[in-house]
């Protein structure tokens, strides 16, 4: 481990206060600061003064010690998409005329993440392990990385200080720090390392060794049938706990709007431990405050998509604009229900996040019982069609529900808490 400062001569002592940073002293207009307060509460609730955000988080860089780097990650662009490209691998048939419905493209970013492990070494939560999420300075990762790295600390801020009780599937931010070269240091509570990506990597590979016959015991139908049902009440608990904080997110005037498997950390992915698992949102770098005072403000960078979006759709008003926001949010989170939904359950290599999204998006152009119909004649996806067709197709139902094309027509995150299919009653 390293002490803070000596992490590299680039620390900076931040004294009493971080700022995040961007182009200008202030971030789309309202300045952020974080007071560093020796009695660190949680939830954090901030004093409230004008524009500015005042939270009691550790902010001097000498109160943290960090350890090795754990790995690193970029965020994807979405655009766009008027079709399928050559070359990617697909023998899906797709409509050139698809009227009015736009499906996107998807791309790699500029910016990226580092993470590294690390703890509290001073004060009263000394001892603590933290995951630090580190933004590239504005010479690295250009102005961009400044502005996430800003919402996202606000965003946390923001849904830490709420005054309902915090929500255990967000993850908790801790503190930061900024380095003399301008990267950003945020500092989260370390409630595991893995993600629902990282989950259906593993199940999948699981599934594909054992019909290889590259385990050394055979997997007997009995043995079968119990792994099917842990992994079935595992995905269901993930699900339930990722929608339960997506609705404090959203009672709280926050979207998320980076909504993925890589965007949801697990404490444990032993399926045999789905009674103990407790999932978290992450990744709010493109979160939205969706508050009334700040719809009527100009669109920034981050959000501008989203409300071009909206008007394409036709919602204007402040009002119509919250709803689209929050169902925008239920569509991604549709697609992240049809990535558990099938890639644990499947080989690995048989189907991966894209194509299952170009697969529902453009193929079937969202309609759900064509793509069960199409599902269930490969052998390959028969678990998956299973798991979604318990409870007499509860999980088609939801599933069509949340990727209603129509955004008025799907259900807000509390409806999808309370569906039968995740209150797991069937199993």
């Amino acid at each position: 481990m390293v002490v803070g400062g000596a992490v590299a001569d680039c620390l900076s002592k931040c004294g009493t206060s971080f700022v995040a940073r961007s182009s200008s002293s202030s971030f789309y207009g309202i300045g952020l600061s974080l007071s560093l307060n020796s009695n660190l509460p949680c939830p954090i609730r901030p004093r409230r003064a004008i524009g500015l955000c005042v939270a009691s988080l550790i902010t001097n860089s000498d109160s943290f010690e960090v350890g090795k780097l754990i790995g690193s990650y970029g965020f994807m662009n979405v655009t766009s998409y008027s079709g399928l490209q050559s070359g990617m691998g697909m023998d899906y048939a797709v409509s050139e005329d698809i009227g009015s419905f736009k499906v996107q493209d998807i791309g790699e970013g500029n910016v990226t993440i580092r993470l590294y492990e690390g703890r509290v070494a001073q004060g009263p939560l000394r001892g603590t392990r933290v995951i630090f999420k580190v933004y590239p300075g504005k010479q690295v990762g250009g102005s961009e990385a400044d502005m996430m790295a800003a919402n996202e600390l606000n965003a946390h801020a923001s849904l830490q200080s709420s005054p309902k009780d915090f929500c255990k599937h967000i993850q908790i931010l801790v503190g930061g720090f900024e380095t003399n070269t301008g990267e950003q240091w945020l500092a989260f509570r370390d409630n595991g390392k893995y993600s629902a990506a990282d989950y259906a990597k593993i199940t999948s590979e699981k599934m594909a060794k054992v019909i290889a016959g590259g385990e050394q015991r055979l997997w007997n139908p009995f043995e079968q049938d119990q792994t099917i049902k842990r992994r079935r009440y595992f995905v269901i608990r993930l699900l339930h706990g990722a929608m339960r904080g997506l609705s404090y997110m959203h009672d709280n005037d926050r979207l998320h709007q980076s909504l993925g498997p890589a965007s949801v950390v697990l404490n444990t992915v032993v399926e045999k431990d789905a009674a103990y698992l407790v999932p978290q949102l992450r990744d709010l770098a493109f979160s939205v405050d969706i508050s009334y005072s700040k719809l009527e403000d100009r669109p920034n960078i981050l959000s501008e998509g989203l409300w071009r979006r909206a008007s394409v759709s036709g919602a204007s008003s402040p009002l119509e604009r919250r709803a689209f926001g929050i169902a925008d949010d239920i569509f991604e989170a549709g697609l992240l229900f049809a990535y558990l939904a099938f890639i644990p359950f499947c080989q690995a290599g048989v189907m991966d996040s894209l194509s299952l999204r170009r697969l529902l998006e453009n193929t079937f152009q969202l309609d759900l019982q064509a793509a069960r119909e199409y599902c269930s004649a490969d052998d390959r996806l028969l678990e998956a069609v299973k798991f979604l067709d318990l409870g007499d197709g509860a999980g088609w139902e939801l599933l069509q529900a949340m990727l209603n094309r129509d955004y008025r027509g799907r259900p807000i995150a509390e409806a999808v808490v309370n569906h039968r299919f995740l209150s797991g009653t069937f199993l």
